[in-house]
């Protein structure tokens, strides 16, 4: 059981978040354990974005325990704030790149703002994570608005991966995408994770994300933590909020059993 446990690298509990009277969440625990890909899932409103803002320090639960790489954020000091943010890296829904800046600009910010690297050496570090996400070498001197959807989550993961993170954390990394385009986003990050020995947090409300790539997942309702666990485990969990949204019209596991 100590290995297991020693595997965790992100720890939530009995988390309360509350803007005014809206109560987002109310007791709210999971764990993600080292090199998994890891998926929050819910429905609108349920918290997810909001859960991972304040796995990242952008936003400060009312109380409970968040727990990153050991640290306790509510208690981390300005140092070791800047010692996580080198060891994470974040894809934000939007994709968030800045639009006066290039594709190269974009991603090798981190790498100005944090190292002391020389500028050949950051050069090569962009174009090599340019290539890491596929994207061709002529997309480092377009801007955001050149690119497309898909480009542009490319761009942003590229981005996220420029110091080498331990820990990438996705915000609806398919939204927006077709079919296609979100199936091949969601191979790229398997082959990175198993090629850079991520651990992956990603949230999502694609079931095809949930069944293809996530190792184990969260499913948020009820302002708590309805299932925690692997795809097999949550689907048989009686929830109503499971029921719906596995077996309901849209489920997958309604046309998987011919019902």
């Amino acid at each position: 059981m100590a290995a297991a446990e020693s595997q965790v690298v992100i720890e939530v509990e009995n988390l309360v978040t509350r803007f005014g009277d809206n109560l987002v969440h109310d007791g709210v625990s999971l764990s993600v354990r080292r090199g998994e890909i890891y998926g929050l899932l819910g429905g609108s409103g349920s918290g997810k974005s909001t859960l991972l803002k304040e796995m990242i320090l952008l936003l400060r639960p009312q109380s409970g325990v968040v727990r990153v790489l050991g640290k306790r954020l509510d208690r981390v000091g300005r140092d070791e704030a800047q010692w996580l943010r080198r060891r994470w890296g974040v894809l934000f829904q939007s994709g968030a790149l800045y639009s006066s800046l290039t594709v190269a600009q974009n991603v090798a910010m981190k790498l100005r703002e944090y190292t002391a690297l020389p500028e050949p050496v950051i050069d090569e570090i962009v174009r090599l994570k340019l290539r890491m996400v596929g994207l061709p070498e002529k997309a480092a001197e377009l801007y955001p608005a050149q690119l497309s959807g898909g480009m542009v989550k490319r761009a942003s993961l590229a981005r996220a991966l420029a110091m080498d993170p331990q820990l990438l954390f996705l915000d609806e990394p398919t939204s927006g995408l077709d079919p296609v385009g979100a199936e091949a986003f969601d191979r790229l990050i398997l082959e990175l994770r198993d090629m850079l020995g991520l651990t992956v947090v990603m949230v999502t409300h694609d079931l095809d994300s949930i069944w293809n790539v996530v190792d184990r997942f969260a499913v948020l309702g009820d302002r708590k933590v309805v299932a925690e666990g692997t795809l097999e485990e949550v689907v048989s969990n009686p929830h109503p909020v499971i029921r719906r949204f596995f077996w309901g019209a849209r489920g997958r596991l309604r046309s998987h059993h011919g019902q």
